[in-house]
């Protein structure tokens, strides 16, 4: 039982990537205790004071255990639990961002449509893949992430409510989303009509999708934004050991590698369509804006991807945040760099999906 509470205690923690507080106050560092001060605490005097305050918090949980990658009715528990914990404030946070939301299903799939008060285009619109390292979450859970964009873009989006691992594996799970487009194109959406957009896990998945959809010749999106993408789930590149101490959410060893081993095999990790780094981009992509920052141990993620990407002569934005944890776009709306970077996707989605 308590190896679960740990497990959910990070669940809510990781997965929600809006909080890593328990609520104290820290204590003032002296310069003794800066020796014992670990890394991912550290609160880098070059980040808006919102930021600050937040590092600023006693963190926990980085390194509570996952259940094991086949152990179903833990993942269940766990996944349970954080939903039930996060779902509730939905309706608080389509307040908040003034957007209205609804659950409905296409293809089969469950979804959150969220509508901004003022529609940019009855035309275009924006489908979401969520984050959670592929186990956790439920679309509702994390909306908060499809209402900022939505309200700061003007599109409609469609929140994909996609089977998580590993009750899904990524043969199934990708094919959720093309079967999503597959049906938007029957409304009359073509791919060319919508922005795919997704953060960690999320935003690899979005990334592999389109691939798989270049590659059926369905087309792709217009344009692809993705925060913090987890775009190789193997532990594979610089920062994985380079910043692993200062990653201040959590640990390959404890939460990722057993999320990776749910959603996908040993033996699939580097397939591009699972890790999309890995990709052929010289087929063509989408043009495509990478979002994330310093404090995260996916960053040679966001710098691998882009060079794959720009190398193969593809359009691609690399926007990297000084001192800034996973996801942090949506985790701080109001904080200066929260508000730098979403101004950058609203230009991006101007540029290459509304002016078209």
């Amino acid at each position: 039982m308590n190896k679960t509470l740990n497990t959910l205690a990070l669940a809510v923690l990781c997965a929600g990537f809006t909080t890593l507080a328990n609520g104290e106050e820290a204590k003032e560092v002296t310069p003794a205790a800066q020796a014992t001060t670990p890394l991912w605490a550290h609160v880098p005097e070059t980040i808006s004071p919102e930021w600050g305050a937040f590092f600023s918090k006693k963190g926990q949980g980085r390194e509570a255990p996952m259940p094991a990658p086949d152990d179903l009715e833990a993942w269940k528990a766990v996944q349970a639990a954080n939903d039930k914990a996060k779902e509730p404030a939905a309706d608080e946070k389509a307040a908040a961002f003034g957007v209205s939301y609804k659950e409905s299903e296409i293809a089969g799939v469950p979804v959150i449509e969220v509508t901004p008060a003022k529609l940019a285009s009855k035309d275009k619109i924006a489908v979401y893949t969520h984050g959670g390292a592929y186990v956790l979450n439920s679309a509702k859970a994390v909306i908060e992430s499809a209402m900022f964009f939505a309200a700061e873009t003007g599109l409609r989006v469609i929140a994909v409510n996609y089977t998580l691992a590993p009750h899904s594996k990524w043969q199934k799970t990708t094919d959720e989303i093309v079967n999503v487009f597959k049906a938007l194109a029957e409304q009359g959406f073509a791919a060319d009509d919508i922005v795919l957009y997704g953060d960690s896990a999320g935003g690899g998945l979005a990334a592999g999708v389109t691939l798989k959809m270049r590659d059926l010749g369905m087309g792709m999106p217009a344009a692809l934004v993705l925060w913090s993408p987890w775009a190789d789930i193997s532990e594979t590149g610089d920062t994985y050991v380079t910043l692993r101490d200062a990653e201040p959410y959590y640990t390959y060893e404890y939460v990722l590698g057993p999320s990776a081993l749910a959603y996908a095999d040993a033996k699939d990790h580097k397939n591009p369509y699972v890790s999309p780094v890995y990709g052929d981009f010289k087929k063509g992509f989408p043009p495509t804006l990478i979002q994330g920052g310093t404090k995260e141990i996916f960053l040679s993620n966001f710098v691998r991807l882009y060079q794959a990407l720009d190398q193969a002569g593809q359009t691609v934005k690399l926007d990297i945040y000084e001192g800034m944890p996973h996801v942090f776009v949506p985790s701080l709306p109001e904080s200066a760099e929260s508000q730098a970077a979403i101004a950058k996707v609203a230009d991006w989605v101007t540029e290459h999906l509304l002016d078209d």
